[in-house]
């Protein structure tokens, strides 16, 4: 069960440490004296460490709040802690369009001192009675307290004590122990058993807020039941799915923790945890950890699939070659992954995967194999070629403009499935493939050349797992698919043209490339009267003579079976022979291009890049 999972990494890491605060990141101090005095406002934003831009945006220090249920409709006050409009009453909105009324910024302050009240009649702290005095004073008009101008309108602003050396309210004894005792449940007759840990859960209330890419900047719950159609059996609300608050509170801090790129160890003051997760499109992440915290698996999941040989122990360089691993025995435990998608209401859970770290390194051997294909982009200037293609170069080819908000969320889950899970890649990634081929078949940015190398690797893919193709990740002259030899044939005809031309503004693939690949009989025969034209021109050049004749020989060797004379080529190319088409134009270009002394993977001269298509 997933929940249960969550519940376990919660206690396997303590995350929860004390289930009456947890962690968040409070902006601003409001620092108080004796009898309320005003002594000023800190802020405790400052640039993330690590950070590689000029200009890091600040980020806001944590701290140990105490624990609220989730805010939704309807106002509430968070108890010692909260944005301007509770703890202060005052709306940092500059729009004047988009302030709040300020009967309602009223209204709230008003409840955040009703709290403070509370709190202060029943422990007679001095500290809380400072900071409440200070609050009446402000409410009373006394006194004026400008915001800071960087404040946003979810900072959240906290109370420290100067007495205390500025500690904070909420760690004075006395406070602590209110809280706690605000916290405890009455578990007598509740009538409802937690499903995730089979005790009494007390009545059950709304999930804990999470905060997930493309989800509301408030946050959004993973369990609800916010509509009459979710319920059943005369249940209400979260009745219909009883999870303790101790349970829930686990499960979302869980989450927390696998979202955050860089989680603080909650028993190592500065330091951070493992990152685990991956964003898969603007709105997509996947999140995943190991069973066992020994497993170097979840470590580099996430630069395994970058391809970022520096992040990843030499152990698991092999899996980029399409080969497992020696795992460790820490290594032999359960492995698990969410796939979560933010949305207005709720959080949207693709996918769950439940597999071992044996059978998840298996599967990602076997990923990277089927995605191995010789690539025509250049190498960048500063770094080394990565070793295989980068999960996010996968994504970004198949949107248009190669924009991470462009990629669909379903088409990402169902890669990262592809990888982990080793299922098929699904039949419409093809089609999207070859859509985004030839809508960008004249792009010729180094940034298209990754996306074409990324498109070729992706068709290899959908070709061995939906159609059970054995394809070779280099040209396969003994390959006899009509798809595959008309690519290959596309791309001679098209080095025999800049041969003989040199660079033109529109090539022979500029021009015929999508009809080539989908009805190749009305084009072929065009391309090939052309060819000759092009080879006699060329030969005309002594140094280019002997080159033309390999040319030729080779289209006469693709050629043969398709009776040229006659126009014998396909009317037309099913999805599966248009991938094939793509890869073999894709590897015949690569060899083309090479020398004929250096045959590994590098060009030794860069094909044109003004006219290529998905190479």
């Amino acid at each position: 069960m997933i929940l249960q999972a969550l519940c376990r990494l919660t206690e396997q890491e303590d995350l929860l440490g004390d289930p009456d605060y947890e962690w968040k990141r409070v902006a601003y101090l409001i620092r108080v004296g004796d009898g309320g005095r005003f002594l000023g406002i800190q802020t405790t934003k400052q640039a993330p460490p690590g950070a590689s831009q000029r200009a890091p945006k600040p980020v806001a220090k944590r701290f140990q709040m105490p624990r609220e249920p989730a805010r939704t409709s309807g106002d509430r006050a968070f108890f010692l802690h909260d944005k301007a409009e509770y703890s202060l009453g005052l709306d940092p909105e500059t729009d004047p369009k988009k302030r709040r009324a300020p009967k309602k910024v009223a209204a709230r302050f008003g409840l955040f001192r009703d709290r403070l009240r509370e709190c202060r009649d029943a422990t007679g702290d001095p500290g809380v009675a400072a900071a409440l005095a200070l609050l009446e004073d402000i409410a009373a008009g006394a006194i004026t307290i400008p915001l800071p101008a960087e404040c946003a309108g979810n900072d959240l602003f906290a109370f420290t004590y100067s007495p205390d050396d500025g500690g904070l309210l909420t760690d004075r004894p006395a406070v602590r122990r209110y809280w706690k005792d605000q916290r405890r449940e009455d578990l007598a007759d509740a009538g409802f058993l937690c499903l995730v840990t089979g005790e009494n859960a007390g009545e059950p209330g709304n999930h804990p807020q999470l905060k997930v890419p493309g989800g509301m900047s408030s946050g959004v719950p993973l369990v609800s039941f916010n509509n009459a159609a979710f319920e059943s059996q005369g249940w209400k609300g979260n009745e219909n799915a009883p999870v303790s608050r101790l349970a829930a509170e686990a499960y979302t801090t869980a989450i927390r923790r696998l979202l955050d790129p860089a989680p603080p160890d909650p028993h190592h003051e500065g330091q951070t945890l493992p990152r685990r997760n991956l964003s898969l499109s603007r709105d997509t992440t996947v999140c995943f950890w190991a069973e066992r915290p020994g497993s170097y698996l979840a470590d580099v999941l996430a630069p395994l699939l970058e391809a970022n040989p520096d992040q990843v122990v030499a152990l698991y360089h092999s899996l980029w070659q399409g080969r497992r691993p020696a795992l460790s025995p820490e290594d032999a435990g359960a492995f698990y992954a969410l796939v979560l998608t933010g949305a207005q209401g709720r959080v949207v859970l693709r996918s769950w995967f439940e597999t071992t770290v044996p059978e998840a390194a298996e599967r990602l051997a076997r990923y990277f194999g089927d995605l191995a294909i010789v690539r025509n982009t250049p190498p960048p200037k500063d770094r080394p070629r990565p070793p295989a293609i980068p999960l996010r170069h996968l994504l970004e080819a198949l949107a248009p403009q190669g924009k991470s908000e462009n990629i669909p969320a379903h088409l990402a889950a169902q890669v990262f499935a592809a990888a982990l899970e080793g299922t098929a890649f699904p039949i419409s990634l093809l089609q999207r493939a070859l859509t985004r081929a030839r809508a960008e078949v004249t792009a010729d940015s180094w940034a298209d050349l990754v996306r074409r190398d990324a498109r070729a690797a992706l068709i290899k893919g959908v070709l061995i797992r939906s159609f059970r193709k054995e394809i070779s990740p280099v040209l396969d002259p003994e390959n006899t698919e009509p798809g595959y030899r008309l690519g290959r044939l596309m791309a001679v005809l098209e080095r025999l043209q800049q041969l003989a031309l040199g660079d033109v503004n529109a090539t022979i693939v500029d021009r015929y490339f999508a009809a080539a690949s989908a009805t190749p009989r009305v084009v072929f025969s065009r391309l090939l009267k052309g060819a000759r034209h092009h080879a006699s021109k060329a030969k005309g050049e002594p140094a280019k003579r002997g080159r033309t004749l390999h040319l030729e020989r080779l289209i006469d060797a693709i050629c043969e079976g398709f009776e040229v004379r006659v126009n014998g080529f396909p009317a037309h190319l099913s999805l599966e022979q248009q991938g094939l088409f793509v890869l073999g134009y894709h590897q015949q270009r690569h060899e083309l291009w090479r020398s004929k002394t250096n045959r590994d993977d590098e060009p030794s001269e860069d094909p044109p890049t003004a006219h290529g298509a998905d190479a």
